[in-house]
């Protein structure tokens, strides 16, 4: 299977001027090579079969009958090749001379493209040769063969629906492509003759970025090598491929040689955004969509990077960015709900461990926010049977450190006679024992914010809440939660943040903080007084799960697309066996968890992944996982 990946490949060609015949050859080439390379599509630039410098010559016959020939050349070449081909060339209709995307699928045109607005501004002056093909829409004879001639897009089957335009047209108010993506294009490509100057590269791409995350779409560019300078401007040969707003490859310019580059798209992924976007409605009656379709698509994703930890930006600085934007959400959030019902601080567990410590740091910063002291915050830690030495020391080392009011309760004498009184041997470690203790800490807290007028603060994440890993009626529940679609990977880059941020003495305890196994130390410590029962132990690993969780809930990926995609994100790392192991065992867990979901308390979203039953994820408690596993 190829779970919905499609291969692009953008060209940018060493070519002549005026010399079809020359350019043909490169062309060919280039077909060839994106062949091997198991590409379904290749884009090559503007008028690259005749080049577009050739100025007056456009006018010349001789220049037309090359190009034809050329054109018949490149069709044959496609025979038996499962690849779609775009080239440009100049195509004389009734009179007229248009500036021309030929699509070209298995040895025949599927249609002929013309440019909508010939670029006639600064040093463009394509009016001159060219006229515009807005109002074109007819079946022509093309060399031997009945082809669409006009604004059409191509359905080449498994889901992708391929459109094209030219150069300038992305440059307008409202660019074709907007019409296109409407009728149901999620492939566009963009056959260009950008000349270079400085800024110009840094905004093209943006420009094509943002067009294909304002579409939702898949965008190719490819743009004119530094063969086509002449006279006063410099081409660089810019190739670029872009999906729903992220640039996946980008080719150096200004190279001497035919340049391509590949990415493998995720049409799937796509398709799935549409969906969930309801503003996103295709037209009824939209562009007409020319049935085309390839034979099976497959991709190795040699040509993709999947990125094993969705949730956390891989750029240091874009990384830096994300975690105080999230950070000043988080707070902005609390500090709202506190000023909203008068609240004098906030009430918040302690244990030491990374979620407790990134709820303390946002309700630091909240108070900052609302100019009240950090002595407002009522910080309980709650000793246990598991609780160690190490994040005990830990809780009210920090607490002191941020100059927070510090209660200390244990909870072991109150667990003991609840044990009794339900006539349940505590010598028994179960999940009565392990819930006891979290259901105790949660009314000290509750009898705590009331006793004193706070706001009790919930400490749980995202991550916890996909895979149930909270006790119902425990730490599953708080007044306002602060975490709730922060996911465990990113918790850890947030303390690191607010660290890297703080004096001295904070800086080292949340070091240390970071560097403690994660637990709910529910389970006594072994023999040496270290953390005996480890989350990852038991669940399995937080970054698989968040990855899991990532394109599960964002994209509805199937159980084998994830176990696909997870195998080539975290190779060397985790085997085969394991990612099926833990990946059934994260939707068993996502699927059974629902009713905690159903129910939880508020919470700021920070990301575009949440479970909060009033927002972004409604799901019955009752379905079955069966047919997900």
């Amino acid at each position: 299977m190829n779970y919905g990946f499609f291969k692009i490949a953008s060209a940018s060609l060493k070519l002549k001027i005026a010399e079809p015949t020359y350019n043909k050859n490169e062309i060919i080439k280039a077909i060839d090579f994106a062949n091997e390379k198991g590409a379904k599509l290749l884009v090559t630039p503007e008028l690259s079969i005749t080049g577009y410098t050739c100025g007056d010559l456009f006018f010349s016959n001789s220049l037309q009958i090359s190009a034809e020939k050329a054109l018949i050349d490149i069709v044959e070449h496609t025979k038996g090749k499962d690849i779609v081909v775009a080239v440009g060339m100049p195509v004389p209709y009734q009179g007229e001379l248009y500036n021309c995307a030929v699509i070209i699928i298995n040895g025949k045109i599927a249609g002929v493209i013309p440019k909508i607005y010939p670029a006639n501004h600064g040093e463009f002056y394509e009016k001159r040769w060219f006229q515009s093909g807005k109002d074109i829409k007819t079946n022509i004879d093309f060399y031997g063969q009945t082809v669409p001639f006009g604004n059409y897009i191509f359905d080449l089957g498994y889901g992708v629906v391929l459109g094209a335009e030219i150069c300038e047209d992305l440059w307008v108010v409202n660019p074709p492509s907007n019409d296109m993506a409407l009728s149901g294009a999620n492939v566009i490509v963009n056959l260009s003759a950008s000349d270079e100057y400085a800024s110009k590269a840094d905004y093209r791409k943006s420009l094509v970025e943002n067009q294909s995350a304002r579409l939702i779409c898949a965008y190719a560019y490819s743009s004119s090598s530094i063969y086509e300078s002449t006279t006063d401007v410099v081409f660089g040969g810019a190739t670029l491929i872009t999906e729903n707003g992220a640039t996946i490859a980008e080719g150096e310019r200004f190279l001497r040689e035919t340049n391509i580059v590949f990415a493998d798209v995720d049409i799937e992924k796509l398709n799935t955004e549409r969906r969930k976007n309801t503003n996103f409605v295709c037209k009824k009656e939209g562009i007409e969509i020319v049935p085309c379709k390839l034979n099976y698509i497959s991709s190795d994703l040699e040509d993709r990077y999947i990125d094993p930890h969705p949730f956390i930006p891989n750029n240091d600085g874009k990384r830096l960015q994300r975690c105080k934007e999230i950070f000043t959400i988080q707070a902005t959030g609390l500090a709202r709900r506190m000023e909203h019902i008068g609240s004098t601080g906030a009430v918040i567990g302690i244990s030491g461990g990374l979620d407790s410590t990134l709820a303390l740091l946002v309700a630091v910063e909240a108070m900052k926010m609302l100019g009240k002291d950090n002595s407002n915050i009522l910080g309980i830690t709650m000793p246990g049977f598991g609780t160690t030495d190490r994040t005990y020391n830990n809780a009210l080392e920090l607490m002191r450190s941020l100059g927070v009011t510090i209660k200390e309760i244990s909870i072991k004498d109150a667990c003991i006679q609840h044990m009794k009184d339900i006539e349940h041997d505590a010598n028994v470690h179960d999940i009565t024992y392990e819930n006891t203790q979290a259901r105790e800490r949660t009314q000290i807290l509750f009898d705590m914010a009331n006793k004193h007028g706070k706001l009790l603060v919930g400490t749980g994440d995202l991550s916890e809440l996909a895979m149930g890993w909270c006790t119902f009626n425990g730490d599953h529940m708080c007044m306002y939660g602060v975490n709730a679609s922060v996911p465990k990977t990113l918790v850890r880059y947030l303390v690191d943040y607010v660290a890297s941020v703080s004096d001295k003495k904070t800086t080292d305890i949340l070091y240390d903080i970071l560097d403690t196994p994660v637990s709910p130390e529910l389970l006594p410590p072994d023999e040496n007084g270290k953390i005996a029962q480890k989350t990852e132990d038991n669940i399995g690993p937080y970054e698989l799960h968040d990855f899991f969780l990532y394109n599960f809930v964002r994209y509805g990926f199937t159980k084998e697309k994830l176990q696909f995609i997870a195998e080539k994100a975290f190779k060397g790392v985790y085997s085969n066996e394991e990612i099926d192991k833990w990946l059934t065992l994260f939707i068993k867990r996502f699927f059974i968890s629902q009713f905690k979901r159903n129910c939880i308390p508020e919470a700021p979203k920070t990301g575009s992944v949440s479970l909060s039953p009033r927002g972004d994820w409604r799901m019955p408690s009752d379905a079955s996982f069966a047919d997900f596993i």
